[in-house]
């Protein structure tokens, strides 16, 4: 059975999404509303209102999910939430509402730099969809202004 997977990070990337999980299925974008893109060593999101996140959405199977879990440090870094979200199909531009679900890195780490490395390969997936990567550098500019 497949589940509606949420990625805003490095899993934008196209490229190494279908590497790590190979039976994933890409359904769509939307945004997260009320949140905002935040780096904590790696990327994570924290509610924020008015802002927004966009996403990518992707249909994953167990084995994907389970790849997913290990990738992200599951349940040690982050935790699985449900969003519900409104939904731009890929394949017909149509909005479909449905719940996904996203990791969310626990809210007592400390925002931090990202390495070059992931953020060219978020930069990457940004490009794959589309997103403009105005996010990317306000998220670096919050995390800069706290690091310093």
């Amino acid at each position: 059975m497949k589940r509606f997977y949420i990625a805003y990070g490095s899993n934008l990337n196209v490229r190494q999404m279908r590497m790590r999980c190979p039976d994933a299925v890409i359904i769509g974008t939307a945004f997260i509303p009320d949140y905002r893109l935040l780096f904590k060593g790696s990327k994570s999101g924290e509610p924020h209102s008015g802002s927004r996140v966009p996403v990518a959405v992707w249909a994953v199977s167990a084995r994907d999910e389970r790849q997913l879990d290990i990738y992200e440090g599951f349940p040690d870094f982050y935790y699985k939430k449900g969003f519900p979200l409104e939904v731009k199909l890929s394949e017909t531009g149509k909005i479909r509402k449905l719940t996904a679900f996203a990791y969310i890195m626990h809210e007592e780490r400390k925002l931090g730099m990202p390495s070059s490395l992931y953020l060219q390969t978020c930069g990457t997936g940004y490009r794959d969809f589309g997103f403009d990567l105005q996010y990317l550098l306000d998220a670096m500019d919050v995390s800069r202004k706290v690091v310093q």
